[in-house]
């Protein structure tokens, strides 16, 4: 599994490769830049769902359709967000139990 879609745009995770002795791994962009570049992406999500739904109440706009459109990907993106949390916890729980 080669791409991630995040959003609009698709990120190409670079194949893992084994590192020999002496052997510089190819840079890239860590983890936490790309989990903290995520989470803004669901926060951004979550403003324009709260922004579509104020925008209904108060008339602005009569699209339905699309605010809800707006609160579903919030929704989706927020759920997807907390399973990997779940998971990156779980992996933290792991390693702690294991002995060296």
């Amino acid at each position: 599994m080669k791409d991630i879609r995040v959003g609009q745009e698709v990120r190409t995770v670079p194949e893992v490769q084994r590192a020999t002795p002496g052997q510089n791994r190819p840079a890239g962009r860590s983890f936490g830049k790309v989990l903290q570049e995520s989470i803004q992406e669901v926060n951004r999500l979550q403003v324009e769902a709260d922004s579509a739904i104020d925008e209904l109440a108060i008339g602005q706009t009569g699209s339905v359709h699309e605010t809800m459109i707006a609160v579903e990907k919030a929704d989706t993106s927020f759920r997807l967000m907390m399973q990997v949390r779940n998971k990156i916890i779980d992996a933290y729980h792991e390693i702690m139990r294991m002995q060296i």
